[in-house]
């Protein structure tokens, strides 16, 4: 399997690549940026590890690359200017978005290629993507909130000091300020959350606020996210690569799933080799159902104003 990483040279496009040479899972990795010095640099210097790792191939390039990739991961975007609004960062990331969408259009993909949107907000970047290049929805994933998950685990796992790959807890829906906490399935090594010792119900706003800002955190302590980030990008990648059907928490073009409609979101999400394979609805709690429904209702105002703008 080939993966093209569209601003592989940035932070997070080469920390995605550098995870997915860790994993040793795809046969070729393939960084395309904008300045193509800089991705050349980056998957020579990456290259240059791969006998301590992995047989694979490592290249820096262009949209050449395109034709012959199985998945192609967007993570090229703007940072937010001094005194910009949300809506103006939004409307500068859709116009980028939506040349590099052009761009892989006309290089051509392959008929069962899959594309993963990490771009921001990443969303209303998902259901652009579906419908400016014309694919099927099922193979176009947003990375969701499954970045948001892996970090709300982290801090539960902190908190309690318990191993942070048996603590299993879910956020669903936006990618952003409407995201929402899945306590009633939380879990450590098995056990309720509400009943592993140590366990306070008053951490709970705590911990969700702390994860919602996460991102800000990382961005004012290092300039921005990357290993984390890269982290979860190969989560989504390994299970299309090995038709893993893993359950994760990444957004696509909702079809009715808790009554959600024609907005991209984050639901339980079966990820394999032809992409969305399946959406599990399962039992939650009414508020947050609620909290659902709501943060799909808000995406879908802000998806109307982007849509009147790219057409």
């Amino acid at each position: 399997m080939k993966v093209s990483i569209i601003g592989g040279g940035g932070l997070v496009g080469s920390c995605a690549g550098y995870a997915l040479q860790c994993g040793g899972i795809v046969r070729e990795i393939a960084l395309l940026d904008v300045n193509a010095e800089l991705a050349v640099g980056q998957a020579l210097d990456m290259a240059h590890g791969a006998p301590s790792v992995a047989d694979q191939v490592i290249v820096g390039g262009g949209y050449e690359h395109i034709p012959s990739s199985d998945v192609i991961c967007i993570t090229a975007g703007l940072r937010r200017k001094p005194d910009e609004s949300r809506l103006d960062l939004i409307n500068r990331n859709t116009d980028l978005f939506v040349s590099i969408l052009d761009q892989i259009k006309a290089a051509g993909l392959k008929e069962d290629a899959i594309v993963v949107v990490v771009s921001n907000p990443v969303d209303i970047l998902t259901y652009v993507a579906a419908h400016r290049l014309g694919l099927p929805k099922q193979k176009v994933i947003g990375l969701g909130t499954q970045l948001d998950t892996i970090r709300f685990c982290c801090l539960i796992s902190s908190e309690l000091k318990a191993p942070p790959t048996q603590t299993k807890a879910l956020i669903l829906g936006e990618h952003g300020d409407s995201m929402v906490p899945i306590w009633s399935s939380a879990t450590i090594a098995g056990l309720p959350l509400d009943k592993y010792p140590g366990w306070n119900p008053n951490l709970a706003n705590q911990l969700f606020t702390r994860t919602k800002g996460s991102g800000a955190e990382v961005i004012k302590r290092k300039g921005g996210a990357g290993f984390a980030v890269g982290i979860a990008i190969r989560d989504v990648i390994e299970s299309i690569a090995l038709n893993s059907q893993k359950v994760l928490p990444v957004s696509s073009i909702q079809e009715g799933c808790y009554g959600i409609r024609d907005v991209a979101l984050s639901v339980p999400t079966v990820v394999g080799r032809c992409g969305v394979v399946d959406r599990h609805e399962i039992d939650l709690w009414p508020k947050e159902v609620q909290g659902l429904r709501a943060s799909g209702a808000a995406l879908r105002k802000t998806l109307e104003v982007v849509l009147n703008r790219v057409g």
